[in-house]
């Protein structure tokens, strides 16, 4: 299977079917990998400029078969090339039969190596990749092709010896290289894949490995039976065989090498636990009194000092704010007036609305007498000093509110390429986001934060090491023992999610994955590693990753991003066949993700003289890539107004340093912001973005760390106040009037919706869609009318429980059971006695597929219509208008919400919608 051309591995639907159309005749056909069920395969197939997709199942003796809606008795294969050669054959159930195969591109495996980035190749060095996902284009070469095949991997060895840590080890590397490989490619292309000759070299190579572990386990099973003498742990290969037992197979040279090591991984994991336990009997048997040890409490949390603000009231009125956090209250002084001095507590204050065309002003709303309220406009010195009065005022109402679950969070995200060099003792400018760009103020910098996500790239510390450093810089600063929630590795690429204590509970269904996407996506100096859980009822998922390197890369970057969304394990098993960008109430990526500037670098040092950061943004590549819709479709960043935070000087922020020599010769690596946090949220939910920048006094790394915070809406799991009773209770009900989609394909299948939400007992269905038509070449519309879409009833029927609630919709090939695209509904705006009209995008590994809008209304049950202001909701944003009299009543507007999904980095469209799909819906040429 894996020489056969016409088979393209886990490409896309949408790249098979773009791959299809450019070859353009009746009967052009691929394989890829079904995207529906594991292990399976579809087969997309061309006729009349459209691609129809048949999938091919395995049944339980591994036979292959396609399934055919014809009725026609299926017939049964040993393998692929089989099948396919059948089917090229004509009246076997297909629309046409496989007449031309679109042959796989031949793609040279990427290198990618780190060199460039510092000091993080090493551990690229000691591994060749021997077939991996390259081999299949390598099987079908000629012997010539495969001997150039064998000098091209023996040259690229021997670049990388200079830093391999065994001389020998490469020798023996180099032989396989030189005179086996033709071997076992050989026998690969005659369905062979044991790569037996690899096995042979690695065995010779390990022999002083070999003699290593077998001296450690001696020593290992010598201090276990000091501890535990009835008990003997011993090593799997020396197991005793009892005379009336068959003995099996002797393992192989390899495998008895990893029976070893999983034996060495196995005593060292148990034997703290072995020692502890045999010292506790010791203590219990002999009754000795061991000094009694009290904890000391944990230290107190730092309280708040009473904050002052100098602004401006009215036209030239100077004034003092003062916020007590801990008492609840904030004062107005009026400087030089004779005035006393005004104190608000907080549970009179009603609103807080910011000005979006005066950063510094602010309106506050309260209330003064019964039936009476007031606003107040303060000018601050900066547009920082206003965010932190607002950040304390937050604090201060949920710190006094009666609430038992919170409302809203605080998330500190952090990266940092740490190039492979232990940190500074302090890591204080980065755990507080102080440095350059848009950071926290002094007088909010030090408040802790409810969960912190730490992501690193080429960091060499020990992963215990590394946790215990943060939880110990973090109780330095915040005085607070921070829980880990989640440690996930990938090589030297690590992320550690911390919480406060008091969050430990609510935190639950915690889940991690990684992938590589180093050579061949099999080494993991390249990659990515995800943590995913539920803050009682919302979803978080956060995803560090370290792409291609290289400015010349970016195609290779956006393939690694694609990687790592179709791969990464995280979130819901029951929404594995979403988008993964669709998975989670908010979802966070960040780390090194390697984008360059595509600017001439005298020129790029000239605009960071001048800070003229715009400029660059506007050749940063992954701004461009995102207008192109290439990667973090409808993600969001941060205004960045920081210095590209690579490549420096190590020990300085001074100057950068561009030029890197290599044996090849000179390189350049022109500064760059490389080091990137995104995040993207289900539609109409609360998160904004405090802080966005990077430090300025770290410098053991030639990367810069950056940060960003986060206030975050989250809802608790909810308990009606309303018990149940014997009556049947009213239930809720979401129904559909009409959905009309538009999706990019070149297949004219059925399809139906599948619609899923945590609101839902389970997943429920369409039927097939009732109207179709592809007047468009390359698109195909679809609609469905309420008869044949169904009548959600969600589990509890709470205005207060679904105005929080999302439903995630599917559109699948009735053929295939394939998604045509994911797309995302928000309910709260839905909630409604009449219809409501919605429109949205669809997804796809990635990519944007289609739009999809249509009519629907969630209905409440009158006496379950209550519902309660969220904390994050008093505070609004408004553009300013007239200005008000002093002291004059007002009635404070409902909050408006700022929906802004691009930093001013990346230009708005003319349009809120790029995909051509939406056009099509309007009849827009």
């Amino acid at each position: 299977m894996a020489a056969a051309s016409w088979y393209h591995r886990d490409i896309s639907r949408v790249v098979a079917e773009e791959l299809l159309a450019k070859a353009g005749r009746d009967g052009c056909f691929l394989v890829r990998d079904s995207e529906s069920v594991s292990g399976a395969y579809a087969l997309c197939l061309l006729f009349q400029r459209h691609v129809h997709t048949y999938r091919i199942l395995p049944d339980d003796e591994g036979l292959l078969s396609v399934q055919t809606i014809q009725g026609i008795q299926a017939k049964c294969f040993r393998n692929l090339p089989d099948l396919i050669g059948a089917y090229q054959q004509p009246n076997n159930g297909l629309v046409t039969p496989l007449l031309y195969p679109v042959h796989r591109a031949r793609q040279a495996a990427d290198e990618d190596s780190d060199g460039e980035d510092g000091r993080g190749g090493r551990h690229v060095a000691s591994t060749v990749p021997a077939g991996g996902a390259g081999a299949g284009v390598w099987l079908g070469a000629p012997i010539a092709g495969r001997t150039h095949i064998s000098q091209q991997l023996h040259q690229r060895l021997q670049e990388q010896v200079h830093s391999s840590p065994s001389s020998d080890f490469m020798g023996f590397m180099a032989e396989y290289l030189n005179h086996h490989l033709q071997l076992d490619l050989e026998a690969l292309r005659h369905g062979h894949p044991q790569l037996r000759h690899l096995s042979t070299a690695l065995v010779t190579a390990c022999r002083a490995l070999h003699r290593r572990i077998d001296f450690t386990l001696a020593g290992l099973e010598t201090l276990a039976r000091v501890f535990d003498p009835p008990v003997s742990p011993r090593s799997p290969a020396r197991e005793q065989v009892s005379p009336g037992h068959r003995s099996p197979q002797p393992p192989t040279d390899l495998e008895l090498l990893l029976n070893k090591i999983s034996t060495v991984n196995h005593l060292l994991s148990s034997l703290e636990k072995k020692v502890l336990k045999s010292l506790q009997e010791t203590v219990s048997r002999h009754n000795l009194a061991l000094p009694s040890v009290v904890a000391a409490p944990p230290p107190a949390a730092k309280p708040l000092a009473v904050q002052s603000f100098e602004v401006k009231v009215g036209k030239s009125q100077r004034a003092a704010l003062m916020v007590d956090v801990e008492l609840g209250t904030v004062t107005i002084s009026k400087r030089g007036s004779g005035s006393p001095e005004e104190t608000i507590p907080q549970d009179k204050i009603l609103q807080l609305i910011k000005y979006q065309s005066m950063q510094s002003k602010v309106r506050l709303v309260y209330d003064r007498e019964p039936q009476r309220s007031l606003s107040k406009d303060f000018v601050f010195p900066s547009a920082r000093k206003r965010e932190a009065f607002c950040q304390l005022l937050q604090l201060m109402k949920i710190q006094h509110s009666n609430l038992d679950e919170p409302d809203l969070i605080s998330v500190y995200v952090g990266t940092w390429n740490m190039g492979s060099t232990p940190p500074p003792r302090s890591l204080a400018s980065w755990l507080t986001s102080r440095g350059l760009g848009r950071t926290q103020d002094e007088t909010t910098a030090c408040i802790p934060h409810d969960i912190y996500v730490i992501g690193t790239q080429e960091n060499s510390l020990g992963d215990r090491e590394w946790v215990e450093f943060l939880r110990a810089s973090l109780k330095t600063l915040m005085a607070i023992d921070y829980r880990v929630v989640a440690l996930q590795c990938l090589w030297s690429i690590k992320i550690v999610v911390l919480v406060k204590p008091e969050h430990e509970r609510r935190i639950s269904h915690v889940h991690t994955s990684s992938v590589k996407t180093g050579i061949a996506n099999t080494l993991g100096n390249k990659g990515a590693v995800g943590v995913s859980f539920l803050f009682n009822g919302t979803s978080f998922g956060f995803v560090n990753c370290h792409l291609a390197s290289g400015s010349e890369k970016t195609h290779r970057r956006n393939q690694n991003y694609s990687d790592i969304l179709r791969s990464l394990v995280l979130g819901d098993k029951r929404l594995g066949a979403f988008d993964l960008t669709l998975r989670f109430t908010h979802l966070f990526w960040f780390g090194d993700l390697n984008y360059r500037l595509d600017m001439d670098v005298q020129d790029i040092l000239a605009h960071i003289t001048k800070k003229e950061f715009e400029a660059l943004l506007a050749v940063d590549q992954l701004n461009l890539e995102r207008e192109k819709n290439k990667v973090f479709l409808r993600f969001s960043e941060g205004d960045i107004s920081f210095p590209p935070t690579y490549r420096y000087e190590r020990g300085s922020r001074d100057s950068y340093m561009w030029q890197k020599f290599k044996p090849t010769g000179m390189r350049i690596n022109v500064p760059s912001w490389c080091d990137r946090i995104l995040w993207k949220s289900h539609p109409e939910t609360h998160v904004v973005c405090n802080s966005y920048g990077c430090t300025d006094d770290i410098v053991t790394s030639d990367h810069s760390p950056v940060f960003a915070t986060f206030e975050v809406g989250v809802t608790s799991q909810f308990v009606p106040k309303k018990a149940p009773g014997s009556v049947p209770e009213p239930l809720a009900c979401i129904e559909w009037e009409s959905i009309e989609v538009i999706v990019k394909t070149a297949s004219r299948s059925k399809c139906y919706i599948e619609f899923h939400s945590y609101c839902l007992e389970e997943a429920q269905r369409s039927g097939e869609n009732t109207s179709q038509s592809c007047d468009v070449p390359g698109f195909l519309k679809l609609g469905w009318s309420a008869k044949h879409l169904p009548v959600l009833n969600p589990i509890l029927p709470d205005l207060e429980y679904l105005g929080d609630q999302h439903l995630l919709l599917s559109i699948k090939g009735v053929e295939s059971c394939e998604s045509y695209g994911e797309c995302c509904i928000a309910m709260r705006s839905m909630i409604s006695s009449m219809a409501q009209q919605f429109e949205t995008f669809l997804f796809h590994r990635g990519e944007e597929t289609g739009s999809m809008r249509g009519w629907m209304k969630v209905r409440v049950p009158k006496d379950r219509r209550s519902t309660r202001e969220r904390l994050y909701e008093w505070i609004s944003f408004e553009e300013e208008d007239a200005e008000p009299v002093a002291d004059a009543p007002t009635c404070p507007k409902p909050p408006l919400q700022r929906l802004r999904s691009r930093p001013h980095s990346l230009p708005e469209p003319a349009s809120g919608y790029t995909n051509p799909a939406y056009f099509i819906f309007e009849g827009v040429p």
